[in-house]
């Protein structure tokens, strides 16, 4: 073989295995790239932040998903608090009214922020959800050894002091929710309350958010505690009345012998009930042989002076 002929073969096999070389090189590097990329997407699904930041966070660890984790949340607590501050004098107005119905207790509670867009994030709603539990666990924890009917309120100052999770305060919480959506939040007040066995504890979300089943989460919502009652149908009549105090905002309560004042009526037993206009709430609590002992209204937004009874 001539020494050229030579050349060219020995030439053409080299760039053979350059080119298997490379070609193996390329699908390692898509290999890696796709399990990175599923990294980034389950980091991202979890946690809620930015596209950038999970970039950012597991690149500083290597693709460790749960160091990132750990260091993304201390990075929005700290950014969180610090826009908190800044953001403090931001009107909140929007938000959600949270509403839990459990064995003989409830809890309702309203958390603000500054837009709707907002209202429908999922890590928005975590915090309403979040609120609600914590102030359900603060009521048993106050009430163990009480009976009867017990009522509690609490606004936004000792709100924020209430615990979730082990070490973590709802003010913590909330400056975190701060650092992840950057707009301003706050614990706006909550109540619970706890009837004994024989009484019913109604309730009713208008505007709710789809999805949401263990606590329900609307704009406007209610709580009627009643007695008596057909039996089997207490769920309905509850959900009745709430709809009711939603819909009319009725302020106090009134007596069953009351007489309508007419439009303007602002005690709830003398209205004219919402779901049977022939009747007053009273008459039609006497038909169901129910009375009506309190009942709480939120309305989203509404200042301290329109709140309701």
């Amino acid at each position: 073989m001539s020494l050229a002929l030579l050349f060219r073969t020995v030439t053409r096999e080299f760039a053979k295995v350059n080119i298997s070389q490379h070609a193996q090189s390329i699908h390692i590097g898509c290999e890696l790239l796709a399990a990175e990329k599923a990294l980034l997407i389950k980091l991202r699904k979890s946690t809620g932040y930015t596209f950038i930041n999970c970039k950012k966070a597991l690149e500083k660890f290597d693709n460790d998903i749960a160091q990132a984790e750990t260091w993304l949340n201390e990075q929005a607590q700290k950014e969180g608090w610090s826009k908190a501050n800044k953001l403090e004098g931001r009107k909140a107005k929007e938000g959600l009214i949270g509403l839990f119905v459990g064995d003989k207790v409830a809890v309702m509670v309203e958390v603000n922020c500054e837009t709707d867009f907002v209202a429908r994030n999922e890590n928005f709603q975590q915090l309403v959800k979040d609120v609600t539990f914590a102030t359900l666990a603060h009521h048993r924890s106050k009430t163990q050894s009480q009976t009867g009917y017990v009522k509690s309120v609490l606004a936004g100052d000792d709100l924020n002091k209430l615990s979730v999770g082990e070490g973590t305060s709802l003010a913590d919480q909330v400056a975190l929710t701060i650092g992840r959506l950057g707009e301003n939040m706050s614990v706006k007040r909550a109540v619970t309350v706890g009837v004994p066995a024989d009484w019913h504890i109604g309730s009713y979300i208008h505007g709710g958010v789809s999805g949401q089943t263990e606590v329900a989460m609307g704009r406007y919502g209610a709580l009627v505690v009643f007695q008596g009652g057909k039996e089997g149908e207490q769920d309905t009549l509850g959900r009745k009345l709430g709809q009711h105090i939603v819909g009319e905002a009725p302020l106090f309560l009134g007596n069953m012998d009351d007489l309508s004042c007419g439009e303007s009526e602002t005690r709830l037993l003398p209205q004219t009930f919402l779901a049977d206009p022939s009747r007053t709430v009273a008459q039609f609590l006497r038909g169901q042989q129910a009375r009506v002992l309190d009942f709480v209204r939120f309305q989203c937004g509404e200042s301290v002076s329109e709140e309701a009874h």
